[in-house]
């Protein structure tokens, strides 16, 4: 095995590495409430994690045991894979970019407003949200919050760290007025005309703010977090990636010449 297939072979094996952590991110991903409900947000990663794990794998192959055919292929769909690596980063950027996210005072958690969130989201999240609530209302979102912290007093609640989720789907809107009884229990609004959640909300376990723009938004609120955060490891695969398929190219030409010069050599001797 020559110098330059050494060189890939290493860098495909840095590869084979790399890939590992995009299909932790896109696992994570999965793992979480909101891309549950949302069944396409699940996978993309993992498929892309996947596919770079192959491809770096069959590179690996073909560097070390001189499998020119498979090193040509290997070049050929790295470049594919990078290029929908950019594209999956780009469109996350742009669709996550707004933050429908605002400060309520006396409050440690957030409340959302669904114009917040890219209009690509809202629509997506508006046509399916028969089949995304009935997700939510089938989880336990709402009542783990209850079980995992069961606060003694209004107080204590406020200055609990809601999810997004929990924020937006577990609770009505603080605008409403409604006074706090427990985490999913609220009664005798001073405003309820503040806003159109006002009237969604119930105490109904199986309905709360299900039907609220506020859960809407919180989804998205949700989905942004987890996915800027998914993105940092993205943004480092991707770079990784394009370093290696940039050398692996300069390798794979250096090893055609070396090829290329051996089958001279060996010619030159023969004749002689």
């Amino acid at each position: 095995m020559g110098v330059s297939n050494n060189i890939t072979a290493f860098l495909n094996f840095v590869g084979l590495l790399c890939s590992v952590p995009v299909i932790g991110a896109g696992i994570w991903l999965a793992s979480k409430q909101d891309n549950e409900c949302l069944r396409n947000a699940r996978w993309p990663v993992i498929i892309l994690g996947v596919l770079l794990l192959l491809v770096s794998l069959a590179g690996f192959v073909g560097a070390y045991w001189n499998k020119q055919g498979l090193l040509a292929a290997y070049l050929f769909f790295m470049v594919v894979l990078i290029v929908l690596l950019l594209v999956l980063l780009v469109f996350a950027f742009v669709v996550t970019r707004s933050d429908g996210s605002y400060r309520i005072p006396g409050r440690s958690y957030r409340e959302y407003r669904l114009a917040g969130y890219s209009a690509w989201l809202r629509h997506y999240v508006v046509d399916h949200w028969a089949r995304i609530r009935l997700c939510l209302s089938a989880s336990d979102v709402c009542q783990r919050l209850g079980r995992e912290q069961p606060f003694l007093t209004a107080e204590q609640y406020f200055q609990t760290d809601l999810s997004p989720l929990q924020s937006g789907c577990c609770k009505p809107p603080t605008m409403c007025g409604y006074a706090y009884v427990n985490p999913t229990v609220w009664i005798n609004p001073s405003n309820p005309l503040a806003d159109a959640d006002c009237a969604a909300w119930s105490n109904d376990q199986d309905q709360l703010c299900y039907d609220c723009t506020s859960c809407k938004a919180g989804l998205l609120g949700s989905l942004r977090r987890e996915w800027r955060k998914a993105n940092v490891a993205l943004i480092v695969a991707a770079v990784v990636f394009i370093w290696i398929y940039i050398i692996g190219c300069c390798a794979f030409k250096n090893a055609q010449t070396e090829d290329l010069f051996r089958r001279y050599k060996q010619a030159y001797v023969g004749h002689h």
